[in-house]
């Protein structure tokens, strides 16, 4: 499981969860978190370029000492990117690498429960940053700031209020605002309905908009005809 002689690096999320990995890996492994995100959209500009939504990612303020401790640990050492196991780890993953110039060759473990077992066996099958899910996760970034950027202002100058908008809460908004015009619009009709059962055989009548309809092929009528 270890290679003598290299150091191997395990860059998890939270400080929690490094000083248990810690525990198990031994003195052959550094663990260090990275403390969540590392990098993200701006907050003081759109951050999103409109053409081909190609995001302006930033290393978020104060977590630039982090980078550097990073970057600074990973020097000669095999570096096992061990973030969550859902869309943001992924990206978690994924940035790192990219700032550690690692992309294209990095390490991602992955494990849903920190046990020695589940944690010894992700580090003997680590595998490659599985890009879908971090596509995901940049697709869900990018509307939040596209939607975001659009809308909470106006909820500012008409609610008075600091309030901001998201891809998820503003389209559910929307539906529902549909709806209710829908439930305004409606107008009630009057609508009689009555069923009749001979031999097993439904015939049901109703009357709608003053017309009495009845709900029976013509073929079952002459079949009852000629009974």
């Amino acid at each position: 499981m270890q290679d003598k002689g290299k150091k191997k690096l395990v860059i998890v999320e939270s400080p929690a969860k490094a000083s248990t990995i810690k525990r198990i890996l031994g003195n052959s492994y550094e663990v260090v978190a990275s403390m969540g995100h590392v990098v993200d959209l701006p907050k003081s500009r759109f951050g999103v370029k409109m053409d081909d939504f190609s995001p302006e990612f930033v290393i978020i303020p104060k977590k630039e000492k982090i980078v550097e401790k990073l970057k600074s640990l990973s020097k000669g050492k095999e570096v096992l990117l061990a973030s969550d196991m859902d869309r943001e780890g992924e990206a978690i993953a994924w940035h790192i690498a990219r700032l550690l110039g690692i992309l294209g060759n990095e390490k991602r473990i992955v494990f849903s429960e920190i046990t020695p077992r589940a944690i010894k066996e992700a580090v003997k099958n680590p595998r490659r940053i599985d890009m879908n899910k971090v596509k995901a996760q940049l697709a869900r970034r990018i509307l939040d700031r596209i939607v975001g950027y659009s809308i909470s202002p106006i909820l500012w100058r008409s609610m008075k209020s600091i309030l901001s908008a998201g891809r998820v809460q503003s389209a559910t908004l929307k539906l529902v605002c549909d709806r209710e015009k829908e439930r305004y619009l409606f107008k009630p009709e009057k609508y009689l309905k009555a069923f009749v059962y001979v031999d097993d055989i439904k015939f049901e009548f109703f009357e709608y908009d003053g017309k009495r309809v009845k709900k029976v092929s013509k073929e079952i009528v002459d079949e009852l005809r000629n009974l």
